[in-house]
């Protein structure tokens, strides 16, 4: 991956040592934390929602967005 590709960054990570992961990415362009579990030879990867259903996005301090 090319540095300008760099659109998803990798916020936390956690394993339980057990072949399964969880990682929370955030989309710099919109801000949208996303969570990607890994477990064996299977992986899902959905966006975090809040307490309304509505998509955890990150501060405006913390993400790159394009069009401003």
């Amino acid at each position: 991956m090319s540095k300008k590709d760099n659109r998803f960054e990798i916020r936390e990570t956690y394993s339980n040592g057990l072949a399964k992961s969880f990682e929370v990415i955030v989309d710099k362009e919109t801000g949208v934390n996303y969570l990607m579990v890994n477990t064996g030879y299977g992986a899902g990867l959905t966006p975090l929602l809040d307490r309304r259903g509505k998509p955890v996005v990150s501060s405006r301090d913390i993400c790159a967005f394009k069009d401003e």
